[in-house]
């Protein structure tokens, strides 16, 4: 067998890829790698005994340095007679088997015991957090991915006798030349040993993922994480403080367990490290100037909530209620707590916090002149000036005459929106039971709730249609958007600050960036086919595409979450969708952007085939990808590899398909259009084919071999819509007849 060389850093092989021949290391050493662990194999080690029972692999290899090696055929049906033919390998392959086996259980246990540590160093951290907090008067703040975070609980874990089985029947095995063995129990005891080693890198997996969620609260792009916590605190009371030192190596220990985190991003470590430590030397001056801002500008909001209320006009009794309530909340030392006491207390604020909002709207339809602290309290759900903090009030202030939104151009601030429907510019949304304004009338009608005569009247009652968009959207989505359910409050305040509010400020240019980002990798996103007719100049029918972009409306909340509401305006499916995000957005804007429109590409898809959206007959986004989840344990596309990562993402998606696509998408635009692969063969075709990338991207994509058969069928149908609207435009030419706009429009949409 010829031997071949290869020079260090060599990719070898790459998980998912079949398994075609046994490899055996004849000089050098080969870098072996999976979620979760890794080893190295040396002289006389066999590449692919582990995953030959598979038939694909799922570790991954690169030469370490200028490595050389054997190949023999092999697969799991040739092994029997591989080894009988070549019984001088039984040894390598039998002694190589056992020394992987146990550094996979190795990295296990190791894994296993980090996972634990890491939890409870991540929970002790964030009570120490709390206590500063409580120390120095601060409002302490939660992080969205502690309300799901919890102990690591695995639904199916290694057997604690494997190590020792193994161990026993390794001394057994090659306590004599292994190739004076049966060569039937080799094979037996190989490819039941590789499913045991499956089955450990599976949970291997499952604890580097839960190690790199814990690892993303500590530190992440987006600021929402532990270091942020621990270093916001140290800024406010400057490195000169008594505690700052305390402060310092809290976030130096952190910095520590963050180097030693594989799933970290380096870059982005450093920057964020770099980052805290110029921050820091500028803390003092910084203060000094926060302090003279705050003078500047707490005249202009003192006594808010009396103001709003009084502008409201509710009742005594009503604003007594809320503003004890308030009160009561300003005071607790954990606003986020679970008690009954807490939650109670935040359920009477909500409550309160929508009658006084109604109220107040309602009188300032009427108004020209609102005052600015109401304006704040309909845009942003600010009521009070301590609650917020004086420089958040301030910063409020400054902004509520020029909040960065644009009707014209289809971002709106919640208070933009319902005037919108009063004006009869927009129609309600519909409800949470998915029924809109009119369909809502009749079924009151139909209970016997109002009469037709008041049915037919309300129909047209503009203030009767923002009433039903203030009662049934607005409070159902401004709890979502701000992404906690449990600890919702509509009230602005300071302990939900996660980032500066300059910051998270979403703009309509904002918006416009992340929207063209997105078109600029799924380019037909936003299009919806509708069928073109003119007889006038020989046009019977024809599919056109045309674009409608959603509208986004701002919720007046600091949020981390986005909601995809509706598709579509009642039944035309020429309408805009409707988008919501917070006005503050805590999170990355586009990511949610991206997540919000494969949200809406599922949606469409199903408008679109009603009934049949998962009939597979009747080829469709949905159908196809819904037959992928459902039947991809019997999927021959899907290596074993493919099949585990889909188990554990259906796990988390809670066994939704939908989540499962949405997840998929974000991968497709954010990772494969900048060609880095995420998703399996199966998925891909589905997402290429009805979610195709633009142009340029194709062309850039082209040399990758994981595209080509996809690109070669979509540029055959590509050719063919062409060449039929060549032939449209050359028969309109000859007879002297104008191309119509809709067509022009047409081709210049084949050509993205």
């Amino acid at each position: 067998m010829a031997v071949k060389e290869f020079p260090a850093g060599t990719q070898l092989i790459q998980s998912g890829q079949n398994l075609t021949a046994l490899h055996v290391i004849a000089k050098g050493s080969v870098h072996a790698s999976y979620p979760g662990g890794e080893f190295y194999l040396g002289k006389g080690d066999v590449v692919g005994v582990c995953e030959l029972f598979y038939g694909s692999y799922f570790i991954s290899y690169q030469t370490e340095e200028a490595t050389s090696f054997a190949s023999y055929p092999c697969s799991a049906t040739q092994l029997s007679a591989f080894i009988r033919s070549n019984p001088e390998m039984a040894n390598f392959i039998v002694t190589s088997l056992f020394r992987q086996l146990h550094e996979i259980l190795d990295q296990y246990e190791l894994s296993h015991f980090d996972c634990s540590n890491f939890y409870h160093y991540l929970m002790s951290s964030y009570e120490d957090y709390k206590s500063f907090c409580t120390k120095h008067g601060f409002a302490a703040r939660e992080l969205p991915a502690m309300e799901t975070l919890t102990q690591l609980v695995l639904e199916e874990d290694v057997d604690r006798w494997l190590d020792g089985y193994y161990t026993q029947l390794r001394a057994m095995v090659t306590g004599k030349s292994a190739k004076n063995h049966d060569p039937d129990f080799l094979t037996g005891l190989i490819l039941k040993a590789d499913q045991d080693i499956f089955q450990v890198i599976s949970v291997c997996r499952v604890l580097h993922d839960y190690k790199a969620e814990i690892t993303n609260l500590l530190m992440n792009e987006n600021h929402l994480d532990f270091f942020d916590l621990y270093a916001g605190i140290l800024y406010k009371l400057g490195p000169n403080a008594d505690d700052s030192t305390t402060l310092i190596a809290a976030l130096s220990t952190m910095m520590i367990q963050l180097e030693s985190q594989p799933s970290i991003d380096k870059d982005m470590y450093r920057q964020r490290v770099a980052e805290y430590r110029e921050k820091l030397s500028k803390a003092g001056s910084a203060a000094e100037e926060s302090s003279s801002s705050k003078t500047d500008e707490a005249p202009d909001v003192t006594g808010s909530m009396n103001t709003i209320l009084v502008y409201s006009g509710v009742s005594g009794e009503t604003a007594s209620a809320f503003r004890a309530a308030v009160d009561k909340f300003a005071k607790m030392s954990d606003k986020n707590g679970s008690d009954d006491a807490a939650r109670k207390l935040r359920l009477t604020i909500t409550k309160l916090f929508y009658q006084i909002y109604e109220a107040a709207f309602i009188k300032s339809l009427k108004d020209n002149d609102i005052p600015k602290v109401v304006k704040m309290f309909f845009n942003f759900g600010y009521v009070d000036e301590n609650l917020a903090g004086l420089e958040n009030a301030s910063y409020l202030y400054s902004l509520v005459d020029r909040i960065p939104t644009d009707p014209k151009r289809k971002v709106y601030t919640v208070y933009e929106w319902l005037k919108a429907i009063y004006n009869g510019e927009k129609v309600p949304s519909r409800n949470e039971f998915d029924s809109d304004y009119i369909a809502y009338l009749h079924e009151q009608k139909v209970t016997g709730k109002i009469t037709a005569a008041e049915e037919a009247a309300m129909q047209n009652d503009r203030e009767k249609m923002v009433l039903f968009e203030l009662n049934n959207m607005f409070p159902t989505v401004n709890k979502i958007t701000f992404g906690r359910i449990v600890n919702f409050c509509p009230i602005f305040s300071e302990h939900n600050i996660l980032k500066d509010l300059d910051v998270s400020l979403v703009s309509v240019e904002k918006v416009e960036e992340a929207f063209k980002m997105i078109r600029s990798f799924d380019f037909s996103a936003y299009y919806r086919e509708i069928i073109y007719t003119n007889p006038d100049v020989g046009i019977g029918k024809e599919s056109v595409s045309v674009e409608v972009l959603p509208d986004l409306i701002l919720m007046p909340n600091v949020g981390i979450r986005g909601v995809a509401w509706q598709e579509i305006e009642g039944r035309k499916r020429t309408t805009p969708a409707r988008m919501m995000v917070s006005i503050f957005q805590m999170e990355d804007l586009t990511s949610i952007l991206v997540r919000l429109t494969g949200d809406f590409r599922w949606e469409m898809c199903k408008r679109v085939q009603g009934a049949r959206w998962n009939d597979v007959s009747e080829a469709s986004l949905t159908s196809e990808y819904f037959d992928y989840i459902q039947f991809y344990k019997k999927n021959r596309d899907l290596s074993a590899d493919a099949k585990d990562k889909i188990k554990l993402s259906m796990q988390k998606a809670k066994n939704s398909f939908k989540e499962m696509f949405i997840r998929d998408y974000e991968a497709w635009v954010l990772y494969e259009g900048a060609g880095s692969p995420r998703l399996n063969k199966v998925s891909r075709t589905i997402l290429f084919t009805y979610c195709p990338f633009a142009k340029d991207i194709r062309n850039r994509l082209k040399a990758n071999p994981l595209y080509k058969e996809m690109m070669d069928r979509y540029d055959i149908k590509l050719s063919q819509k062409i060449h039929h609207y060549n032939n449209l435009f050359q028969k309109l030419n000859n007879t002297g007849t104008p191309i119509p706009e809709e067509l022009q429009n047409q081709r210049a949409f084949l050509d993205m």
